[in-house]
Protein backbone atom coordinates (compact mmCIF):
# COMPACT_ATOMS: atom_id res chain seq x y z
CA UNK A 1 0.00 0.00 0.00
CA UNK A 2 1.47 3.38 -0.98
CA UNK A 3 2.01 6.18 1.50
CA UNK A 4 -0.64 8.24 -0.30
CA UNK A 5 -3.27 5.54 0.18
CA UNK A 6 -2.30 5.12 3.83
CA UNK A 7 -2.49 8.87 4.38
CA UNK A 8 -5.93 9.02 2.76
CA UNK A 9 -7.15 6.12 4.89
CA UNK A 10 -5.97 7.79 8.11
CA UNK A 11 -7.42 11.14 7.06
CA UNK A 12 -10.77 9.48 6.30
CA UNK A 13 -10.82 7.78 9.69
CA UNK A 14 -10.02 11.05 11.47
CA UNK A 15 -12.72 12.90 9.52
CA UNK A 16 -15.30 10.22 10.36
CA UNK A 17 -14.42 10.43 14.05
CA UNK A 18 -14.74 14.21 14.00
CA UNK A 19 -18.17 14.07 12.34
CA UNK A 20 -19.30 11.54 14.93
CA UNK A 21 -18.18 13.84 17.77
CA UNK A 22 -20.00 16.82 16.23
CA UNK A 23 -23.22 14.77 15.96
CA UNK A 24 -22.98 13.70 19.61
CA UNK A 25 -22.28 17.25 20.79
CA UNK A 26 -25.17 18.56 18.71
CA UNK A 27 -27.58 16.01 20.20
CA UNK A 28 -26.44 16.82 23.73
CA UNK A 29 -26.94 20.55 23.17
CA UNK A 30 -30.74 20.16 22.93
CA UNK A 31 -33.45 19.73 25.57
CA UNK A 32 -37.20 19.18 25.62
CA UNK A 33 -39.15 22.37 26.18
CA UNK A 34 -42.90 22.22 26.83
CA UNK A 35 -45.32 24.91 25.78
CA UNK A 36 -43.28 26.46 22.97
CA UNK A 37 -44.33 24.41 19.93
CA UNK A 38 -46.69 25.78 17.33
CA UNK A 39 -49.68 23.60 16.40
CA UNK A 40 -48.51 20.58 14.43
CA UNK A 41 -44.82 21.16 15.17
CA UNK A 42 -44.36 19.31 18.46
CA UNK A 43 -42.05 16.40 19.21
CA UNK A 44 -43.36 12.92 20.01
CA UNK A 45 -45.50 11.97 23.05
CA UNK A 46 -47.21 15.31 23.56
CA UNK A 47 -49.85 14.03 25.97
CA UNK A 48 -53.61 13.47 25.91
CA UNK A 49 -55.18 14.48 22.63
CA UNK A 50 -52.01 13.84 20.64
CA UNK A 51 -50.34 10.66 19.49
CA UNK A 52 -46.90 11.67 18.34
CA UNK A 53 -44.80 14.26 16.50
CA UNK A 54 -46.74 16.94 14.70
CA UNK A 55 -50.08 16.16 16.35
CA UNK A 56 -50.54 19.11 18.70
CA UNK A 57 -53.57 21.17 17.74
CA UNK A 58 -52.99 24.41 19.64
CA UNK A 59 -50.08 26.85 19.53
CA UNK A 60 -48.00 26.68 22.71
CA UNK A 61 -49.89 23.62 23.95
CA UNK A 62 -48.61 23.02 27.48
CA UNK A 63 -48.20 19.24 27.16
CA UNK A 64 -46.48 19.41 23.76
CA UNK A 65 -42.72 19.80 23.51
CA UNK A 66 -40.07 20.78 21.01
CA UNK A 67 -36.31 20.37 21.16
CA UNK A 68 -34.58 23.67 21.84
CA UNK A 69 -31.00 24.71 22.53
CA UNK A 70 -29.99 23.58 26.00
CA UNK A 71 -30.49 26.29 28.62
CA UNK A 72 -32.88 28.43 26.53
CA UNK A 73 -36.28 26.91 27.30
CA UNK A 74 -37.58 29.39 29.87
CA UNK A 75 -36.12 32.36 27.97
CA UNK A 76 -37.96 31.81 24.69
CA UNK A 77 -40.12 34.84 23.87
CA UNK A 78 -43.78 33.81 23.57
CA UNK A 79 -47.01 35.81 23.28
CA UNK A 80 -48.69 36.50 26.63
CA UNK A 81 -51.84 34.63 27.66
CA UNK A 82 -55.21 36.30 26.99
CA UNK A 83 -55.30 37.65 30.57
CA UNK A 84 -51.85 39.26 30.13
CA UNK A 85 -49.95 36.64 32.13
CA UNK A 86 -46.50 35.87 30.73
CA UNK A 87 -46.34 32.60 28.80
CA UNK A 88 -42.99 30.79 29.14
CA UNK A 89 -41.58 27.41 28.24
CA UNK A 90 -40.98 24.71 30.83
CA UNK A 91 -38.86 21.59 31.19
CA UNK A 92 -42.02 19.83 32.47
CA UNK A 93 -45.49 19.54 30.93
CA UNK A 94 -47.81 22.49 31.65
CA UNK A 95 -51.57 22.66 32.25
CA UNK A 96 -52.10 25.68 29.99
CA UNK A 97 -53.29 25.88 26.40
CA UNK A 98 -54.63 22.31 26.43
CA UNK A 99 -57.24 21.74 23.71
CA UNK A 100 -60.74 20.97 24.98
Amino acid sequence: MSNTVKTLAVASAVAAAMVSQVNVASAQAKEKCYGVALAGQNGCAAGPGTSCAGTSTVDYQGNAWSLVASGTCVDIALPALADGTARVGSKEALDRDIPS
